[in-house]
């Protein structure tokens, strides 16, 4: 198996890579990086990565919303856990980190959540062509004078 590996892989990358190497001026005469992106979006999919309706801010508040139901799940569970003891401290301490584990996870995830969306609004979006980047703009303002 070694032996074919050795041999194989490396023919199959030489192939790849000669594959690329030879059509790869046409590619780039004929398109440009608008076109590649055009050619590559899909019917009906989102065309706006950053705006209030764009693919990362859908991502993040359906991540966010599954964290949500975890954590949940998670604190009636540790609550469980801590009405079934029995008195027992082990368990006591068990059920105890789970809520407190529980929660951390909950105000980390909100956290993230806000650094999310605080980032993906200071990104221009294609309903806003014109918005600049917080970061572009200091840098503007300082060179401008």
């Amino acid at each position: 198996m070694k032996k074919i590996s050795r041999v194989i892989l490396p023919m199959l990358i030489a192939t790849i890579l000669a594959f690329a190497g030879l059509n790869a001026p046409a590619f780039a005469s004929n398109m440009s990086l608008k076109d590649g992106a055009a050619a590559a979006k899909c019917e009906g999919c989102p065309s706006d990565l950053f705006g209030e309706t764009g693919v990362f801010r859908q991502i993040s508040s359906t991540i966010i919303y599954i964290v949500g139901i975890i954590a949940v799940i998670m604190l009636i569970w540790g609550g469980l856990r801590y009405v079934l003891s029995g008195g027992d401290s082990k368990k006591v301490t068990d059920a105890k980190n789970t809520v407190l584990y529980a929660i951390i996870g909950l105000v980390i995830s909100f956290l993230a959540f806000a650094i999310i969306n605080f980032v993906i609004d200071a990104l221009p979006s294609d309903n806003n062509p014109n918005q600049v980047p917080a970061e572009s703009a200091l840098f503007s303002d300082s060179v401008n004078g």
